[in-house]
């Protein structure tokens, strides 16, 4: 790929073969300056000793942290976010307090907040109106400094209502009638493929909007050039209509992660 298009590596997925306190440093190592990260732990509100060892291992890699989750539950696992889940509403507000916290010392401005999963006995109705107030609470509380929340469509688990960037783009559109202009579609370009999208017809009608791409290839979510998915081309097509943000290298490699990276052609 010949983009002047920066990269993130998402260190969830890649450099799994290392605690996930010395995977920044090796994403500086394989040649990268920035990294991305689910939801390190597997609470809401994590020990505060926790949080202060992963901030220290962004801050001594010399990476930039690009984006952060939110709390999503057990992921990956059962759970796809909790956002919708009335039950786990405040638990998701002491969460936000916590990423907060992270970002005033790491400098990331882009959070993913991942829906949920629709649960039986629970009126989708009623799950939309909390993920909504969830999803503006989340970007009140990151507005002041910069931040941007993200929702995103994704494959994979049956009961998640959000499969298309027009579903996302309407939780979006929501967001931001409820007062939450800093709410913006993830376009994960493995996730919308599965799903069956045109992906280049979301680029080519979205991709000013996107807050944020990710990519994997499809079919296997492996590095770029082990599925079929033109992501060339595609992030070629993201970048002339108009996207300059980050792309987040987020897909299971086939190989050791610090050798995934050949495809980039440096």
């Amino acid at each position: 790929m010949t983009h002047s298009l920066r990269y993130t590596v998402n260190c969830s997925l890649l450099f799994t073969e290392l605690p996930v306190t010395e995977r920044p440093a090796a994403a500086v190592a394989a040649g990268f300056d920035a990294v991305e990260f689910w939801w390190p732990w597997t609470t809401a509100v994590p020990a505060a000793a926790e949080v202060d060892a992963f901030v220290a291992a962004i801050d001594s890699s010399g990476a930039a942290l690009t984006g952060l989750n939110f709390f999503a539950g057990a992921l990956p696992g059962p759970d796809r976010g909790v956002l919708s889940l009335p039950a786990r509403a405040e638990e998701f507000r002491a969460n936000i307090d916590v990423v907060l916290d992270i970002a005033e010392r790491t400098g990331v401005r882009a959070f993913n907040a991942l829906y949920g999963l629709r649960q039986d006995g629970v009126d989708p109705a009623e799950q939309d109106r909390v993920a909504l107030a969830e999803i503006t609470a989340a970007a009140k509380a990151v507005a002041g400094i910069g931040g941007t929340v993200l929702i995103e469509p994704i494959s994979g688990a049956p009961d998640y209502p959000l499969t298309t960037a027009e579903d996302a783009l309407a939780v979006v559109d929501a967001a931001k009638g409820n007062g939450a202009d800093n709410v913006a579609l993830l376009a994960d370009f493995f996730h919308l493929a599965v799903n069956g999208a045109d992906v280049a017809a979301v680029v080519d009608a979205h991709a000013a909007e996107f807050g944020h791409i990710q990519i994997a290839d499809a079919p296997g979510r492996g590095e770029p050039g082990t599925g079929e998915l033109p992501l060339d081309a595609l992030l070629t097509a993201a970048q002339q209509q108009g996207y300059d943000g980050y792309v987040g290298l987020e897909y299971k490699p086939t190989v050791p992660s610090a050798d995934s990276f050949a495809w980039l052609g440096r």
